[in-house]
């Protein structure tokens, strides 16, 4: 009987705490659970909220327009090759930009970012067969076809950066170097796919392979 008494008068509070009090308009302000006294200068710090109001600015507005050319944090692009794909012609860039060291490692860090956002359309493989075929998507191009494999690096940038057709913007998703990391990952796919056994030079792999 007691747990019945316990419920009604939860229900009763509950319901008046959403109900009983709808439209009424108070006169005062509501009673402050966390005085200032207990914490002060934290909950009613003076500062800005977006679209507020200021009396600080003639025109009352919190929200100011930036100053002429300023640029905000990490945001300056002042690479047109490293972060547009583009040389000084206005071209695409044919290669990667000098600021990068293409390497192993950088081609490693390519192939992760790859896995993860490429392969599931693209294949592991690069051939366009990837596990979203399974389920309507027929039009993912492989990249191994002579198409692919001529465009120019900062093209595929491009591409990355904005998307084409029905592949969207990775921009969000991927730094500008990583993109140039897939791309350096991607031709190393092409690359093998037309590898033959006179490419492999190190004696031990030869030997390993069986390639006299």
């Amino acid at each position: 009987m007691r747990n019945v008494y316990l419920i009604t008068l939860f229900v009763c509070v509950a319901l008046a705490s959403i109900f009983g009090l709808r439209g009424t308009t108070f006169t005062r302000p509501p009673m402050d659970v966390f005085p200032e006294w207990a914490f002060p200068g934290m909950k009613y710090q003076p500062k800005l909220r977006p679209q507020g109001a200021s009396t600080f600015f003639a025109d009352g507005r919190a929200d100011r327009v930036p100053p002429a050319h300023t640029v905000a944090r990490g945001m300056l692009r002042d690479d047109d090759q490293l972060y547009l794909g583009k040389d000084d012609a206005g071209g695409w860039v044919k290669g990667f930009p000098a600021k990068l060291s293409v390497d192993r490692a950088f081609i490693e860090h390519g192939r992760e970012r790859y896995t993860i956002y490429c392969a599931p359309c693209h294949s592991e493989l690069g051939d366009g067969n990837g596990i979203t075929k399974r389920y309507g998507m027929g039009a993912t191009p492989t990249y191994h076809d002579d198409r692919l494999r001529n465009m120019a690096e900062g093209e595929i940038y491009n591409t990355i950066t904005n998307g084409k057709n029905t592949m969207l913007s990775y921009a969000d998703k991927l730094a500008p170097d990583e993109r140039w990391a897939v791309i350096a990952y991607m031709r190393a796919l092409q690359r093998a796919h037309q590898g033959k056994p006179a490419d492999v030079s190190d004696p031990a792999a030869r030997q390993t392979l069986g390639i006299q």
